[in-house]
C-alpha cells in the first residue's frame, strides 16, 4: 500500500503568535514570581517545638588493645566493676584490672521534638580516657539522660569510626579522628517529651534573624491566606499566630503556615571575620564607598647554619658546635590603589581582588576600611 505524505508550509503568522504567547507568559511569571522569597518554615520555628539533648557515659568493648590505661584513666576500671556488680558479679576486695580491649566514653544524641517511645536515634560515641583508637568496639547499653535527670533513651551497638591509623618502630600514620565514632539508630527513644506549641488557642512563631521588616512580611502573609487578625508581629523576632477553635485543625493549620511564601528584604550588611581560619565572608548587602588602599607585607627570613670548631690535634683545645644565624627582612611596598564605591558584592570582590591580598590581610584592610567610614558593613569576628 502506497501512501503520500504532504508536507505542511511553516505558517508565520502562527509561528509569531506562538513567540508573543511564549513572551507574555515570561513576562507575566516575572511579574508574579516572587524575588528573594522564602518559606515561612526556613525563617524561623514554632516556639515549644524544639530538639532536646541527651548525653550518657558508657564502655565500649572489643577494642584491639587500644583501649584506656588504667593508670592514666582511673575511672574505667571503677567503670567496669560497676557494670559487672549490675550483671552479678563482684570482684574481691583490692583487685586491679587494666584491661586494654575496653575504654570509657560519651554518648550523646539528640532528641527530636514529637519524638515516641520506640523510634531510632542516631548516637555519636567519644572517648573520654587515652584510649588510641574505638575502631571495632561495641558498646554496651548505655542510658541517655535529659537536663532534668530523667532517662529517655538506651543507646547500644557496634561503633562505625571513619579513619584508620597504623603505627610500627616509633613511627605512626592517622587518617582521620579515631577516638570518636557514630552508631547509626543506635538508641531507642524510651520515653516522650511533651510538646505544647500552642497556649489558649494562640501561638508564638520565632524568627531565626531579629528584623521588623521580616516579621510584618510574615503576619501580612500569614493574614492573606488565613483571614485579617490570624497574625500579628509583637516584634522584629516574634509572631503571634491565633490558631483555629477546633484542636484537631491545628496540625492542618501550621502546615499551611509553614509553607506561605514571603517576600523578605536584604539582609543587614555584615561582614563575619573568623580570626582562626582567617575566613572571611560577607554578604550581598555589603557595599563600599570610594577610597584609597595601600597594602604592603613584611617578610622575616632567619635561617641557621651549624658550625663546629675544632681545633688542632696539639693545640689542646676541645671541639665547640655553634650556629650562624643571618635574619633578613624584606619588605613589599604596596602601591595606593583606588577603590571606587560599589554597589552590589560582584563590584566589592572585584574591588578587594585588585589588592592581591591574603585572607588574613584582607581581615585588616576590611577593618581599617571600617574606621575610615568606606565599609557600609557590620563587622564581626567569631
Amino acid at each position: 500500500m502506497n501512501r503520500r505524505f504532504r508536507l505542511r508550509k511553516p505558517d508565520p503568522e502562527r509561528a509569531l503568535r506562538a513567540v508573543v504567547l511564549l513572551s507574555l507568559l515570561v513576562a507575566s511569571a516575572a511579574v508574579w514570581w516572587p524575588a528573594q522569597a522564602a518559606r515561612v518554615k526556613e525563617l524561623g520555628s514554632v516556639q515549644g517545638v524544639r530538639p532536646n539533648q541527651l548525653t550518657g557515659f558508657g564502655l565500649v568493648f572489643g577494642l584491639d588493645g587500644t583501649g584506656d590505661q588504667a593508670t592514666q584513666a582511673p575511672y574505667t576500671p571503677q567503670a567496669l566493676a560497676a557494670f559487672l556488680q549490675q550483671n552479678g558479679i563482684t570482684l574481691p576486695p583490692g583487685t586491679s584490672t587494666q584491661p586494654r580491649n575496653l575504654a570509657s566514653v560519651v554518648v550523646t544524641a539528640e532528641l527530636p521534638p514529637f519524638a515516641q517511645p520506640g523510634q531510632r536515634l542516631d548516637v555519636n560515641v567519644s572517648s573520654a580516657g587515652n584510649a588510641k583508637s574505638l575502631r571495632g568496639g561495641m558498646l554496651v547499653a548505655t542510658a541517655l539522660r535529659g537536663a532534668d535527670g530523667q532517662v529517655y533513651a538506651m543507646a547500644q551497638g557496634s561503633l562505625v569510626v571513619g579513619g584508620a591509623g597504623a603505627a610500627a618502630g616509633g613511627s605512626k600514620v592517622v587518617i582521620n579522628h579515631l577516638s570518636a565514632g557514630r552508631i547509626p539508630e543506635g538508641a531507642t527513644v524510651e520515653r516522650a517529651v511533651p510538646t505544647h506549641f500552642s497556649q489558649n488557642g494562640v501561638m508564638q512563631y520565632n524568627l531565626s534573624a531579629n528584623d521588623f521588616a521580616t516579621a510584618r512580611a510574615v503576619a501580612q502573609a500569614i493574614n492573606a491566606a488565613k483571614g485579617e487578625g490570624t497574625a500579628q508581629a509583637l516584634d522584629g523576632r516574634v509572631v503571634q499566630v491565633r490558631l483555629p477553635a477546633q484542636a484537631a485543625e491545628h496540625v492542618a493549620f501550621l502546615a499551611d503556615v509553614e509553607n506561605l511564601d514571603v517576600r523578605t528584604q536584604k539582609p543587614a550588611a555584615r561582614v563575619v571575620l573568623n580570626a582562626r581560619t582567617g575566613s572571611v565572608v560577607m554578604n550581598e548587602s555589603v557595599t563600599i564607598g570610594s577610597c584609597a588602599v595601600a597594602h604592603g607585607s613584611l617578610t622575616v627570613t632567619v635561617n641557621s647554619t651549624p658550625v663546629v670548631s675544632q681545633p688542632n690535634a696539639f693545640a689542646g683545645g676541645r671541639t665547640v658546635q655553634s650556629e650562624q644565624v643571618d635574619i633578613a627582612i624584606t619588605q613589599q611596598g604596596g602601591a595606593l590603589v583606588h577603590l571606587p564605591a560599589g554597589a552590589k558584592l560582584a563590584d566589592v570582590v572585584r574591588a578587594l581582588n585588585t589588592l592581591g591580598a591574603t585572607p588574613a590581610d584582607l581581615q585588616a584592610i576590611l577593618q581599617a576600611m571600617k574606621s575610615a567610614g568606606a565599609l557600609n558593613a557590620e563587622l564581626e569576628v567569631i
